[in-house]
């Protein structure tokens, strides 16, 4: 087992391809000091408690505390997790990451009481009070708060279910613990016959191999593994379902959907229109489901073969550097301003490359108000990575936007915009690419990687939709979640989208134990609609039409001022209609009749 291929340990990673978070806090002793500075934010605080309805003055100044404090503790909150999410077996990263979880927790109790609060205080006097000049830039912020006015619980009450908090999350928790540092998945061969440690990112790379031996066993190891503490993985899924239900419930919400949408004044119509039109579009799957047995030549297609290229060979990889280039390059077309922040990035260290031992799996951006908008990736030398990188890039891009055009009140913004920017660049990057490769066998493989990205953001996201919701309404009509049931679900679930071509394996029904987005809450659905969105966007973008960059950048600089459907209309995307799904589905369906074409 020497010569088996291990991971890095984060030490030995060259220094610029880390992120850098003494830009945050230069060390421990400086987030020590911003932390005691919150908690005695906290307890001056009380001083508004109970004098909000005194007059607008003092409103004014307890909205002024209220959002020092949280940007104050974001900042904190901030640095603290990205120090455990680069090494989560770093035990004293885990015990910063967990005192700020508890002065989060703290502070959502000791801040509780001033939503309710506010809602105590006469709507005509609130509206009289918010024309004044100084609270005239919180209108928004406080039309937010009186939008859920009946789902506002008092005081003592938010407080109580605020404080607990952490104990909501401990399921959650739990989960991402095993699942990113305690499981020990196998050893298993590459392409070359190279014993590698199998981990979520070699399984992605090894998963895409065309080596069909490589991909079927990573796939049947990987799943063993998840097989071995399916229990445990339906413990803690069904204990978060559990949450959800629960405090949308007490909040007087009809169900866990309605009250997630709510929080973006999101219409639960929208939901269902994409579920709707992707089941009524499934057909298109059935048939690039399809194409790719037909191709590949098997006679039958498995679970493991759905992401290897079908083209079976990769004509483009990129290293990191090259792929820095490339990014850069399919990104001008926003203009050399949003190219300059793409290029800061890259120079200033934002960007944390390298898979190493222990880090987090996968690939996102974070930061808060006043911090860079950070990347995390787990770098790997093909194409995927690179679209990885744009996506991720979406999203810093828009962070560092909106944050410095927005008041802090309004300096983030509403997860089902977030995914719009990030695929954007996603579909920007496969124009760029077709747009620059006239090769036959170059323009099938970017066809192909472009009909697998749809196929996985809204295709299967809307699965996870449909997946997810079933466990929410199941859990509310008091059937119990256990491994079995959820197994079955999936199982025949994964069947029905794939379609018949696709032999059922056992171990796919088992996907749900590996998914962490099944505890966020409602969240997956956005990725599909935030595609489908995008493809109108990039397509207005990367054919010059006359006003769509300009609506762009206005978007992507509108952070939370606006609801987001408010917003997309104003980019040019009415969501309330299925319009832009039927567009985007018009898309996969040109390109998977180019691909066709191509290979005959």
């Amino acid at each position: 087992m020497a010569d088996v291929k291990q991971l890095p340990t984060r030490d030995e990673v060259p220094v610029s391809l880390t992120w850098d978070l003494t830009a945050i806090f230069l060390d421990e002793a400086a987030w020590e000091q911003a932390y005691v500075r919150v908690e005695t934010e906290l307890t001056q605080f009380d001083q508004y408690h109970q004098h909000l309805g005194d007059g607008p003055e003092q409103l004014l100044a307890a909205t002024q505390a209220l959002l020092s404090v949280w940007q104050h503790l974001e900042r904190i909150d901030v640095y603290a997790s990205l120090l455990q999410e680069q090494d989560t077996s770093n035990q004293a990263a885990q015990g910063l990451a967990a005192r700020a979880d508890d002065l989060v927790a703290r502070a959502g109790s000791a801040l509780a009481w001033f939503e309710p609060e506010v809602l105590t205080i006469n709507e005509d006097q609130l509206r009289d009070w918010l024309a004044a000049p100084d609270l005239a830039v919180y209108q928004h912020f406080f039309a937010d708060i009186n939008r859920a006015r009946q789902h506002t619980l008092p005081a003592d009450q938010e407080s109580l279910l605020s404080g607990a908090s952490d104990i909501f999350n401990a399921s959650a928790k739990t989960f991402g613990v095993l699942d990113n540092a305690d499981l020990t998945f196998p050893v298993v061969r590459d392409e070359e016959g190279h014993e590698v440690q199998l981990s979520q990112g070699v399984y992605g790379v090894l998963l895409q191999s065309t080596d069909r031996s490589v991909r079927a066993a990573a796939f049947k190891q990987l799943f063993r593994v998840y097989q071995q503490f399916q229990n445990t993985f339906a413990s803690t899924l069904s204990s978060t379902i559990k949450t959800h239900n629960f405090t949308a419930k007490v909040h007087h919400y009809d169900s866990a959907r309605a009250a997630a949408l709510a929080k973006n004044n999101i219409p639960e119509t929208v939901y269902e229109t994409l579920v709707d039109q992707v089941n009524d579009h499934l057909s298109l799957l059935h048939r690039y489901v399809s194409l790719r047995k037909r191709i590949l030549g098997v006679d039958h297609l498995h679970a493991y073969d759905l992401y290897t290229p079908i083209t079976r060979t990769a004509p483009l990889t990129y290293t990191y550097t090259t792929a820095q280039k490339e990014a850069l390059a399919a990104l001008s077309v926003m203009g050399p301003d949003y190219v300059s922040h793409v290029q800061a990035a890259f120079d200033q260290r934002w960007i944390d490359v390298v898979e190493t031992k222990g880090k987090r799996s996968g690939a996102f951006s974070s930061g808060a108000y006043d911090t860079n908008p950070y990347i995390l990736l787990n770098w790997q030398d093909n194409l995927e990575e690179l679209f990885t990188l744009v996506h991720e890039m979406g999203h810093s891009i828009h962070s560092y936007y909106t944050r410095h055009n927005q008041p802090y009140q309004y300096g983030d913004y509403a997860i089902f915009v977030a995914e719009i920017a990030s695929t954007t660049n996603e579909n920007t990057l496969t124009q760029y690419l077709l747009d620059h490769h006239q090769d036959p066998a170059t323009r099938a493989f970017v066809l192909n990687h472009y009909l697998d990205g749809f196929k996985g953001t809204v295709f299967r996201q809307t699965q996870f939709a449909e997946f997810e919701h079933w466990l929410h309404q199941e859990d509310a009509a008091g059937h119990p979640l256990t491994a079995q049931r959820l197994t079955e679900y999936y199982g025949a679930l994964n069947q029905r989208y794939y379609g018949p071509e696709l032999t059922p394996d056992p171990e796919i029904a088992y996907e749900w134990a590996r998914i962490p987005h099944f505890y966020y809450n409602y969240y997956v659905f956005q990725y599909a609609t935030g595609f489908a969105a995008a493809s109108t966007l990039s397509q207005g973008i990367t054919s010059q039409q006359p006003g769509a960059l300009e609506r762009y950048l206005t978007f992507l600089k509108a952070g939370n001022s606006q609801y987001p459907l408010s917003v997309m209309k104003t980019a040019g995307v009415d969501m309330t209609k299925p319009d832009y799904l039927v567009a985007a589905f018009n898309v996969f369906e040109q390109r998977l009749n180019e691909l066709e074409a191509i290979l005959g």
